[in-house]
């Protein structure tokens, strides 16, 4: 068994350095049972967890019992938010709590261990703090399809089912309980911000920058201006983060400021869909009725999200500052969104110029394709640029390839080097077709295992993500 967790280890952790004003101590559910269903070996070996059995396992992540050098308490951190752009203060953790931080190899970063399904917490509102397994299996998906395509999301570590009965209403019913434990490399949710602005609590808007500024953007810290520095930094990462999602074809589904971090890591997955075609007015949650958050809004959402953030910070430094930070956010997410199109078909990034005509012209291509050209495959017949010319001139969608459109986005790959020649000679590429996600087969892997408790779908399709993860991205 693990060591217990000194006092002095504990103290060491980045968030009670906040105090009691951001967290409420909370306690785990006591669950029925605890059965092991998905178990991240590759993030566990990356944050010093490799050499847990699997009791260990299932009493750290499933019983909650502190980890060595851990949170001696669980701690549901307090923040407000706008859903669907409607102020809610009665937010928080409220199915879910901060378990631990500890530091990430070999980059040293903090990283924050949160639950998802973990019980109830005094942010539960009308809610049972659970969370079903459906949900949890679609997150585990979700993350490591998002991480093969290159996206800053959050990881799933560990999936134990609670061996409870849930009733919910956008489920059959009853559906089986889980508890989830995400990997993220900040906590700290615009939300945070907007609660202590609320509050009219201006120090406790400077704390928490302080405390953001300290622990994850330490270079911001001889700024003549830190709080004007951390709202263009945070701008950067959230414009970062949408061109990731635009150029991995992924509607989030929910963006509302509490579901976005100062790090601009993509996390929370509920209603997410990958495009099965292009379409900028797709939408992801059944409950979007207007399309606030559609593919194609997703630009707009971020940038209304990051006003709300600076009207946080008015008082702590000049609206001209935050002005200026957020009039960044166009040019910033249009340089992104093309080195992330560059990026993608395995290409090393040119000039501004030429990585924004060949991102043009891809989704120029993808338009014209229509339900013919699915997202992925795209990038899959074109990674390595022009050394690809010759499969995909002759695969399966050739002839979208070979007329107007198709020529000009050919003219567009012209000039640019693959990262990486000998990659198209690797297995992966070998295939007839790419590792998708689309809402089918999601559903498929769900129903063997609520038929049949059959998890090999589940498993072999985490296993797919995780090679296409180790074949594109070698460095990570």
């Amino acid at each position: 068994m693990t060591a217990e967790p000194s006092l002095l280890a504990a103290a060491q952790q980045p968030i009670l350095g906040l105090g009691r004003e951001f967290y409420d101590p909370v306690a785990a559910a006591d669950f029925p049972q605890t059965v092991l269903r998905f178990r991240n070996q590759p993030l566990a070996e990356r944050l010093g967890l490799q050499g847990l059995n699997e009791a260990d396992w299932l009493a750290h992540f499933g019983r909650f019992t502190p980890l060595a050098g851990g949170l001696a308490t669980p701690l549901a951190i307090r923040y407000h938010g706008h859903q669907f752009r409607s102020y809610n203060p009665d937010l928080g953790d409220g199915r879910g709590f901060l378990f631990a931080q500890l530091r990430e190899q070999p980059t040293e970063r903090w990283v924050d261990l949160s639950t998802k399904g973990s019980g109830q917490t005094p942010y539960s509102r009308a809610g049972d703090g659970r969370l079903t397994l459906k949900g949890a299996v679609r997150e585990a998906l979700a993350t490591a399809m998002l991480r093969a395509q290159g996206v800053n999301t959050s990881e799933t570590l560990s999936i134990i089912e609670t061996g409870e009965a849930l009733q919910r209403s956008d489920e059959p019913s009853p559906t089986r309980g889980a508890v989830l434990v995400r990997r993220t490399h900040a906590s700290v949710r615009f939300g945070a911000f907007q609660r202590c602005a609320a509050l009219d609590r201006p120090d406790l808007v400077q704390q928490l920058a302080s405390h953001v500024i300290e622990v994850y953007q330490p270079d911001l810290a001889a700024a003549a201006d830190p709080i004007a520095a951390l709202m263009q930094r945070v701008v950067a990462l959230s414009a970062r983060l949408c061109a990731d999602w635009i150029s991995a074809g992924f509607v989030h589904g929910v963006l509302n400021t509490d579901n976005m971090n100062i790090n601009g890591e993509s996390f929370d997955y509920g209603p997410y869909r990958f495009l099965p075609y292009s379409d900028p007015n797709f939408v992801a949650a059944y409950f979007d009725h207007s399309g606030l958050y559609a593919f194609g809004r997703q630009p707009q959402a971020v940038y209304w999200n990051l006003q709300q953030l600076a009207g946080c910070f008015l008082g702590l430094t000049t609206e001209t500052a935050l002005v200026s930070a957020l009039e960044g956010f166009a040019e910033a997410y249009r340089l992104a969104l093309a080195r992330r199109m560059v990026a993608r078909f395995g290409l090393v990034p040119a000039t501004p110029q030429d990585n924004q005509r060949l991102a043009s012209a891809s989704f120029q291509l993808l338009a014209e394709g229509g339900a013919a050209l699915r997202w992925e495959p795209l990038f899959f017949d074109w990674y390595g640029g022009e050394v690809a010319a010759t499969s995909a001139l002759s695969g399966p969608r050739r002839a979208l390839y070979q007329i107007g459109v198709g020529e000009a986005f050919q003219a567009a790959l012209k000039g640019f080097e693959p990262v990486d020649p000998g990659l198209r000679a690797r297995a992966y590429f070998q295939k007839e077709e790419p590792e998708e996600l689309l809402y089918d087969e999601i559903e498929n892997i769900w129903a063997a295992i609520a038929e049949a408790d059959d998890w090999t779908l589940f498993s072999d399709k985490i296993a797919r993500l995780y090679a296409v993860e180790r074949t594109l991205r070698p460095e990570d």
